[in-house]
């Protein structure tokens, strides 16, 4: 995603059509941030695609009403298995080229993502020094400032100094405040998937076999006996992210700066969960579970993690709780991806095996939980 060796600047907002105040809306979103009506279709071939961010551009920024085809280019940076995420750029009559970055949401995401928590968040997390700044919403996605690094990968995530890093900036990233309740979403989301996830219907014969063989009564057994035994542990709850994945960390290689995005998961959460969350990801789509990275690899996170200034001042007792906390939540990561993945699996039009991860999610649940459990059971009895 770096920039190519050419003249350009950031994105100027000044022209914009709203020119209000910096109000807050109660959504939490400054007022003076354009919007616009428009849709863009996800599921268009990119030259297609661009016409519509064109039009786009000139509904949302007055400055750029008279734009053409030959000023705008657009690449894609990353296609998930929720949003798309595009790179703009728009050569201005002053001959600098200024680059955008455009957030397309995934179909029906509105299911699984409470999007009015997101846009409350994302002006604090801003603030805070987290993500791209936001320039302007659409039916669709949000336009933001263009962020000069490239995506990590999930072999990334494990390399020991950019573990370490990732590890400071998630300690910034849980003080941040956001207004609202500072109770835990955790257990609500999980249980309103399952909810969700009870009664689905699939049009293709093999997807409705495969769906019926799932034992929901099981799931919701699980999903009690998980609470009751992390309940005990009295986890800290920060307002957290809730998907680290690698596709959602960037890194300048030159100037060595990380950088967090898509917050449209983040909620106030357990610590450990954030973080367990986060080493289950570098597993990757692919969910090579082998890959979770073993006790030395996690203190190596933790240190970082618990003390930025001085990692190796982190005491073994400190240590020894972060890494109970976080691998019981590790078991409450996979019951919610996997029920996210279920109803994914009847309303997304992604090219993805969502009922495939489904199953993938839950068996590492089902395969980890024993051990998980034992821990728990042993750090709270003492």
């Amino acid at each position: 995603m770096g920039a190519e060796k050419k003249s350009w600047k950031p994105f100027q907002p000044s022209g914009d059509a709203s020119g209000h105040g910096d109000e807050r809306t109660s959504y939490g979103v400054v007022a003076s941030i354009p919007s616009s009506k428009i849709s863009v279709d996800i599921s268009l071939p990119l030259p297609e695609m661009k016409l519509q961010l064109i039009n786009l551009f000139k509904d949302l920024f007055e400055k750029w009403s008279s734009l053409d085809d030959s000023q705008v280019s657009v690449d894609t940076v990353s296609g998930g298995i929720t949003n798309l995420l595009l790179k703009a750029s728009v050569q201005e009559t002053s001959g600098y080229d200024v680059f955008l970055t455009v957030r397309l949401y995934g179909p029906n995401t509105d299911l699984v993502i409470d999007r009015k928590r997101e846009l409350q968040a994302l002006p604090y997390l801003s603030a805070a020094g987290f993500g791209a700044k936001l320039l302007g919403l659409f039916a669709n996605g949000m336009v933001q400032t263009f962020l000069d690094a490239r995506t990590l990968s999930p072999q990334d995530m494990s390399i020991p100094k950019i573990a370490a890093e990732i590890a400071r900036q998630l300690h910034k990233f849980h003080l941040v405040e956001v207004p609202g309740s500072r109770e835990s979403q955790l257990w609500n989301d999980i249980f309103k998937f399952l909810k969700k996830a009870e009664s689905l219907e699939f049009d293709e014969k093999e997807k409705q076999d495969k769906y019926r063989a799932i034992s929901f009564k099981e799931i919701c057994n699980e999903v009690n006996k998980l609470k009751d035994v992390a309940d005990l542990l009295n986890a800290p709850v920060v307002f957290a992210h809730n998907d680290l994945l690698s596709g959602n960390i960037m890194l300048n290689d030159e100037q060595g700066k990380l950088y967090f995005i898509d917050f449209e998961y983040g909620s106030y959460s357990y610590r450990g969960y954030d973080i367990a969350n986060h080493f289950n990801e570098y597993a990757g789509l692919d969910g090579n579970y082998n890959l979770y990275p073993g006790i030395e690899a996690q203190y190596h996170f933790f240190r970082n993690y618990l003390n930025p200034e001085r990692p190796h001042d982190v005491s073994k007792k400190d240590l020894d709780a972060l890494f109970v906390e976080t691998n019981t939540f590790r078991l409450a990561s996979h019951m919610y991806w996997a029920l996210w993945a279920l109803i994914q699996a009847s309303v997304s039009r992604i090219e993805f095996d969502y009922l495939g991860y489904f199953f993938l999610r839950y068996n590492e649940y089902k395969q980890q939980k024993e051990a998980c459990f034992a821990l728990a059971r042993k750090f709270i009895s003492g």
